[in-house]
């Protein structure tokens, strides 16, 4: 019993030590703060995935393979947009959470708006992209 108790906090100290709650945010909510100019907007899914289903209108695609990788992208943005909170979406909003904590352990203020099919549920303005750029 007492190796199940260890193994249990194991596994989830690491998140709790790793990063601050980030805080989960309606789309409406979401497009409100874009709107007002108080946020930034992100997809973070890949580019075949934004070639599918297309994006939140106001949305910046950068895609989570860059953050994992050389932050390119994600370098160039978060210096233009640091006084503004990061609102990300993803497909279902797990990657979303994942940038999202390690963004918050940051000291960047994020909040996740879920998948994005949320977001057409809402019935919020989308658009279509080539899947060739991001």
């Amino acid at each position: 019993m007492k190796s199940l108790l260890l193994l249990f906090l194991a596994a989830i100290l690491p998140f709790k030590a790793f990063g601050a709650e980030v805080s989960k945010i309606s789309p409406k909510e979401a497009d409100k703060l874009v709107a007002d100019g108080k946020a930034v907007l992100v997809d973070v899914r890949e580019p075949a995935e934004w070639a599918e289903t297309g994006v939140a209108d106001k949305a910046v695609l950068l895609p989570k393979s860059d953050f994992d990788g050389a932050q390119k992208l994600w370098k160039d943005f978060l210096a233009q947009n640091g006084d503004k909170e990061v609102i990300l979406y993803c497909r279902s909003g797990k990657r979303a959470g994942v940038i999202g904590a390690t963004l918050a352990a940051k000291g960047i203020k994020v909040a996740n708006a879920g998948g994005f099919a949320e977001w057409e549920a809402a019935g919020l303005p989308t658009r279509k992209v080539d899947s060739k750029k991001p």
